[in-house]
């Protein structure tokens, strides 16, 4: 290729592992009841971020914390 900026060859010897590397994001499918996202979305708008970002923080604390999740069946 002609006028192309690609080298032949990098240097990498001063290169830095990817701090974010441990907080890389998997793509799947999770089904939640649909006043389950409302409130999400609402939280989410009113602190200015995506809603899939805040339940992905929420997640994330309740995982670091060994949160337990108390059910009564009643």
């Amino acid at each position: 290729m002609k006028g192309s900026s690609m080298r032949k060859r990098y240097d990498f010897s001063n290169s830095v592992p990817n701090p974010y590397a441990k907080r890389l994001k998997k793509q799947i499918t999770i089904r939640l009841d649909e006043d389950t996202i409302e409130y999400f979305k609402a939280m989410a708008e009113d602190k200015g971020i995506p809603y899939q970002s805040l339940i992905n923080l929420y997640l994330r604390d309740c995982a670091e914390t060994r949160r337990e999740l108390l059910l009564d069946w009643g």
